[in-house]
């Protein structure tokens, strides 16, 4: 399995990724995705000429573009390969594109540059706590959604005064999350946005809430959990989301027949168990119950 690195990224989120991984050697270990049985590989798969599909399958590659500090679903592993939810995602997508796990190449993808990396053709697919929307259809199409996550608030595991949303306003609260994120531009309609630090990883804000710079981080409540599990029990969480994320994989905009495939692909892997098996070698080892897969989004 192959790893590339965004250069003008490289550093920052090098460091980042030390951070998390001293705070979370632990989980590093119990979540063990990239030893996880790779989902089936199809064989003698056929693909209209000229589609995505066939090019992808005959070049016998997919490149992904995923998170590396986003324990449950993007996190790189001590073996150095990326490990979560939406890696075994993308496994399944590319085993149902007759491409084996060990030819993925993985390209580092923090929130803020994921359109980037689509529209100029450094990756054939991103799954990365991906949220869909209309602002980033403009840029891009999306399949799925495979998941439907809920921003929610962490806080240290003794501050039993943010409570919701509300307390968090009334507050003043200094509240932590990720440039080019979702969860920041709800944020921004809830707090003063003078009281929000944003960072380009999800590490930070945690790093940032340990030493008191912030009083609480705000993003997706399954990545939360993530940090959680990772924080030796400095951190806890509220437990009150306030929206719906539905993840999706981003693609290349336009692209109908990848679109209806991947959304196939998903519905195919609830049926053989490859999705239930991906969850439970993830974020089932902090939230057991199995989500039902949401409805596909038309594809456009």
């Amino acid at each position: 399995m192959r790893l590339t690195r965004l250069p003008k990224l490289a550093a920052g989120i090098a460091a980042a990724a030390l951070v998390l991984t001293a705070t979370a050697c632990g989980q590093q270990t119990s979540l063990g995705g990239s030893n996880n049985p790779a989902p089936s590989v199809a064989q003698g798969a056929t693909f209209e000429a000229g589609t995505t599909m066939a090019k992808l399958h005959d070049a016998g590659t997919l490149r992904v573009g995923t998170k590396f500090d986003q324990p449950l679903f993007g996190l790189k592993g001590l073996d150095g390969k990326p490990v979560g939810f939406d890696v075994e995602i993308a496994k399944i997508i590319a085993g149902k594109l007759g491409i084996a796990a060990d030819k993925i190449t993985y390209t580092e993808t923090p929130s803020k540059i994921r359109e980037d990396v689509i529209a100029n053709n450094q990756v054939d697919l991103v799954a990365a706590t991906y949220t869909i929307n209309n602002d980033r259809k403009q840029r891009i199409s999306f399949a799925g959604p495979y998941y439907v996550a809920g921003q929610d608030i962490m806080v240290k595991s003794d501050n039993n005064a943010l409570t919701d949303k509300d307390t968090l306003k009334s507050s003043g609260a200094r509240v932590c999350s990720v440039s080019g994120s979702t969860p920041t531009k709800n944020l921004a309609t809830i707090v003063d946005p003078a009281n929000i630090v944003l960072f380009d990883v999800y590490s930070k804000c945690a790093d940032a809430l340990r030493n008191g710079q912030v009083e609480a981080v705000s993003t997706d409540n399954v990545i939360l959990l993530g940090l959680i599990d990772g924080s030796q029990g400095a951190f806890k969480l509220v437990g009150k989301p306030f929206t719906q994320e539905p993840y999706g994989i981003g693609i290349t905009k336009g692209d109908t027949k990848f679109c209806e495939f991947i959304n196939k692909s998903l519905s195919d892997a609830v049926a053989d168990g490859s999705y239930k098996a991906a969850w439970a070698s993830t974020v089932g080892k902090v939230q057991p119950q199995l989500p039902a897969l949401p409805p596909a989004d038309a594809c456009s």
